[in-house]
């Protein structure tokens, strides 16, 4: 089965009545966690964009005080995982702003994260690629947010 075009699917979808749509989206929601996550995004937390980064901060926290700190090796896999949560909620919001607030309390947490990450070399330099990423994103920025994320850089 060859898969059609985003701009087939919307044409296709203006033709279609409002109730048929419905229940389109109520069936692509059921198939994957990753689609009924994104129809919650739009559906109840796009309006607040601060509330829907402030419960990404409180999972990442949580998820930070899970990490098995027995060996590295389960801190590494537990980090990864996190970063891949974040750009996760990070590509529902499709706003910059967003990404890079998160991206730099993912950066915060893990500097600050015991056992120091700058003792293993994988971690030490996934943390570096993540600040070249949130340096790479700020010129998209607005002026002040710039300034503000810069500083916040800064110290990391």
């Amino acid at each position: 089965m060859k898969t059609a075009t985003i701009a087939q699917l919307k044409k296709e979808l203006q033709y279609r009545p409002q109730d048929e749509v419905l229940q389109l989206c109520l069936r692509l929601a059921r198939f994957k966690k990753e689609n009924k996550e994104l129809l919650t995004y739009l559906l109840f937390e796009a309006h607040d964009e601060s509330g829907y980064v402030e419960s990404i901060k409180l999972e990442v926290d949580e998820l930070f005080a899970e990490i098995n700190t027995k060996s590295f090796f389960y801190i590494k896999k537990s980090v990864r995982k996190i970063l891949r949560t974040i750009k996760k909620y990070s590509r529902y919001s499709n706003k910059k702003e967003t990404e890079v607030e998160l991206f730099l309390y993912f950066c915060e947490k893990l500097n600050t994260f015991s056992p120091s990450i700058h003792h293993n070399t994988a971690l030490h330099n996934l943390y570096n690629r993540q600040l070249e990423y949130i340096n790479k994103k700020l010129p998209a920025l607005h002026e002040d947010l710039q300034y503000d994320y810069g500083l916040i850089l800064e110290d990391l």
